[in-house]
């Protein structure tokens, strides 16, 4: 093992799913919440931090744009993670057996379907993976956890039904993160990201968004969020294809200088292929 890389959520959880797909020569380690996976790198207890910040089907991850900017960490690489959801049942369970099944609240709108046509309540667990721990630990053929097959095998379950989400495009967006930044090129196409404060004067963000239309630099993402619960103090997320080394990046960021208070690169890193 080359160190721990944390995530936030028990074993099995899709988080875990990442780290194994990703970096299968770190050693997982499990966090209570995302502030416990920033503090463990903080600290040295791990390597690397694993952080989800968007999914396809329910948008941005709450609370991660405000968490990165102050959390003394640089992203290394992005990991496109495929999130299927399965049916988890005791060993001997069928699925005609299963008259609850739990997850969590955003994964069970996302298996409708499913559970309407086999006549299965869904039902509120805080985590995926602890809720495949809970139905291991009842021993209840009845009951049954929508989770990943990563933790069936944690927990001893049988997967009893695969794949059941409604939409086949379900994917999670999830940061690669580390104390050291890493501005070294790893790929034809690299990923800057950033965020940055617009002075207080009239058309501010439009002027600033120029520098990068005229040089011809691809913005992949644009998010504002309020600082503070504050209405008029905001701050941009961006995204853009390029590395701050490329002349056409580096007269796109001069120009979003002058119209910033602020501008803060949270990191430099090679597209994921998953990206396209």
């Amino acid at each position: 093992m080359n160190g721990r890389i944390a995530f936030q959520g028990e074993p099995g959880a899709y988080s875990h799913q990442a780290c194994a797909e990703t970096r299968p020569d770190h050693e997982p380690m499990p966090c209570r919440t995302f502030e416990d996976v920033i503090e463990a790198v903080t600290s040295g207890a791990a390597d690397l931090a694993m952080l989800p910040v968007e999914n396809t089907t329910y948008g941005r991850v709450a609370d991660i744009h405000r968490l990165l900017p102050d959390s003394g960490l640089h992203i290394v690489d992005e990991a496109f993670v495929r999130v299927h959801i399965n049916v988890l049942g005791v060993p001997g369970a069928k699925v005609s057996d299963i008259k609850k099944a739990y997850s969590h609240l955003v994964l069970l709108p996302q298996c409708a379907r499913w559970l309407k046509e086999n006549n299965v309540l869904g039902a509120v667990s805080p985590d995926n993976a602890r809720a495949a721990r809970d139905v291991a630990e009842a021993g209840d053929k009845s009951v049954a956890a929508l989770a990943s097959e990563l933790a069936a095998e944690v927990y001893g379950l049988d997967v009893l039904a695969r794949h059941i989400e409604d939409q086949d495009h379900n994917t999670t967006r999830f940061l690669v993160m580390s104390k050291t930044p890493d501005l070294t090129r790893r790929g034809d196409t690299m990923i800057t990201t950033f965020v940055f404060r617009v002075r207080n004067i009239p058309a501010a963000l439009y002027k600033a968004m120029g520098g990068f239309a005229t040089n011809g630099v691809n913005m992949t993402k644009l998010e504002s969020y309020m600082i503070d619960g504050s209405f008029s103090a905001t701050q941009f997320y961006a995204d853009i294809e390029g590395h701050p080394d490329d002349e056409n990046v580096q007269l796109a960021m001069a120009e979003l200088d002058y119209f910033t208070s602020e501008i803060t690169i949270l990191g430099v890193y090679p597209a994921d292929t998953k990206r396209r």
